[in-house]
């Protein structure tokens, strides 16, 4: 690859205002966000939120019926696919059968019409850069799905583009691959510098390897932010069950000094430590992991809101054992981690549940 790919490009990707719809069916509705120079940034939500559609949109393979989108300044709205300076990397890799891997790696520079040896030169960097210099010969049915992936990444880089989409490139991959595929995008990516939205449906995906992350649910942005943001700080109920998992507890907000007292039939009347001015119907979330578990004749921490309930399931998964408790018919899950003598708790036996008011986040109803 040449000085400034290696090095960059590091340019800002704007997408303002903008709608889309297909037919009656309106799919992305006023999306306004901003990806900054050299970001690894994610698209995440359920199948039909939009994600997609928004990244198709940005290649120039749909078109929207308002709205900009603008790269390093430039508006590139109404500017044909090809002539968009953008790489994209597919579902399903889209390699040609017939093709040798270093001819499907050339295919976009041939297009362009480059010198041949730019061609040579520029094919030979990228299948360097993913790790397969010594694949250029064969055929991509001879490849594992991990090699394939990298070969679509290698023909997508070769053309030096100033922005790589990722359209859930590892989803064809199993477990265990993913997981070392998703490391090994990363690294690349930072090797480039190159400024990068990815799209997933995979929670895990998106936090682990994202810069930022925007989360959309029916073609609506529901929140920015990095995935620790995402977690600690769900704007709303929606981002609080889709991003990992939660409890939810509903109630009555009011306004008091120092924050917000929160009421509900489980835990009564609480204070939280919260800027929120909130005040009328509302709900508590709290994560799994935060929560404590005591035997129902011991004496709990004095900073947690205890209320009593029973076993009515638990699961083992390995580094921890995640418990649905019936607490007065409210289902709590929690999650304690587990090693070797610890104490557990039986289906049908009565548990003690701490919730930490430090961890918990007001949500409006």
């Amino acid at each position: 690859m040449n000085n400034a790919t290696a090095t960059g490009p590091k340019v800002r990707v704007d997408i303002r205002n903008v709608s889309l719809a297909f037919g009656a069916t309106q799919v992305l509705r006023d999306i306004s966000l901003t990806v900054e120079p050299g970001e690894f940034f994610a698209l995440l939500g359920p199948s039909g939120c939009g994600k997609s559609t928004l990244l198709r949109l940005i290649a120039g393979f749909n078109q929207a019926q308002s709205g900009t989108v603008t790269i390093d300044g430039a508006d590139i709205t109404s500017i044909p696919p090809w002539r968009r300076d953008i790489g994209m990397v597919f579902q399903n890799y889209a390699l040609w059968p017939h093709m040798t891997v270093a001819q499907n790696v050339a295919f976009g520079l041939e297009e362009r019409k480059l010198p041949r040896a730019d061609i040579a030169r520029r094919t030979a960097a990228a299948l360097e850069l993913v790790g397969l210099a010594d694949y250029g010969a064969r055929r991509p049915n001879q490849l594992s799905g991990g090699q394939q992936q990298r070969v679509a990444v290698a023909r997508t880089i070769a053309i030096e583009p100033k922005v790589l989409l990722l359209d859930e490139p590892l989803s064809n991959l199993d477990a265990k691959l993913r997981v070392h595929m998703r490391t090994e995008l990363l690294a690349l990516q930072r090797k480039l510098g190159i400024t990068t939205i990815f799209v997933t449906h995979d929670q895990e995906e998106a936090l682990s390897i994202s810069d930022r992350v925007a989360v959309l649910d029916r073609g609506v942005i529901q929140q920015v932010g990095t995935p620790m943001e995402l977690f600690d700080r769900p704007y709303n109920r929606f981002i609080a069950s889709f991003v990992g998992t939660i409890n939810l507890l509903r109630g009555t907000a009011q306004k008091s000094a120092g924050g917000v007292t929160f009421e509900s039939p489980l835990i009564g009347k609480v204070s939280l430590a919260t800027d929120s001015p909130m005040s009328g119907d509302a709900e508590i979330a709290f994560r799994p992991h935060t929560l404590s578990l005591a035997a129902p004749d011991s004496v709990g921490a004095t900073d947690r809101i205890w209320v009593t309930g029973n076993v009515a399931h638990r699961e083992f998964l390995g580094e921890f054992v995640r418990y649905r408790i019936d607490a007065q018919g409210t289902d709590i899950v929690a999650d304690q981690p587990h090693f070797g003598g610890n104490v557990e708790f039986v289906p049908g036996s009565q548990v003690r549940v701490g919730i930490s008011p430090a961890q918990v986040r007001l949500l409006p109803a």
